[in-house]
């Protein structure tokens, strides 16, 4: 098991990642809708890995969805950086962690794959997420409001 950190620019959002394969097996999905290319999403995950997250201030993070309204994409408002997205399915959460966020991993050497979700039902892209998220999800907010903001706006799909 491989332990790798990450986080947003301040460090507001932190995470660590339990992954269960070498480094060189790993693969970073260049999404190619408009919100992952101005935020530099290269999302990865692995289906028996385990994600914790600790944000210091939730009052600083906003939780924004758009699109299918079935993602919940981490944003630092302090510094701009989305290093995590959550989705909940059928009561479990379910993560993706942008691989651009990783510390001490030198990310330009991660397999990097474009990814197109258009046109994929609401459905599809669910069960899709709970086949290949990560399944084992821990967030909490250490301090600031215990019930992050929610932003809906924009329309491309996650």
């Amino acid at each position: 098991m491989i332990r790798i950190e990450g986080g947003c620019h301040c460090g507001n959002i932190r995470y660590d990642v339990e992954w269960p394969a070498p480094l060189a097996s790993m693969t970073a999905r260049m999404c190619g809708c408009s919100f992952c290319i101005k935020h530099g999403g290269a999302w990865t995950s692995h289906r028996d890995a385990t994600v914790r997250a600790e944000i210091l201030d939730a009052a600083l993070v906003s939780k924004y969805r758009f699109g299918t309204e079935t993602a919940d994409f981490f944003v630092c408002s302090r510094c701009g950086g989305v290093p995590l997205v959550t989705c909940s399915i059928a009561g479990n959460d379910y993560a993706v962690v942008n691989a651009n966020s990783f510390e001490g991993v030198d990310v330009a050497s991660l397999a990097r794959a474009p990814a197109s979700f258009e046109g994929e039902s609401t459905a599809a892209r669910l069960e899709r997420r709970a086949r290949h998220w990560i399944p084992r999800v821990q967030v909490r907010a250490l301090a600031g409001t215990s019930s992050m903001s929610n932003s809906y706006a924009g329309r491309d799909r996650p």
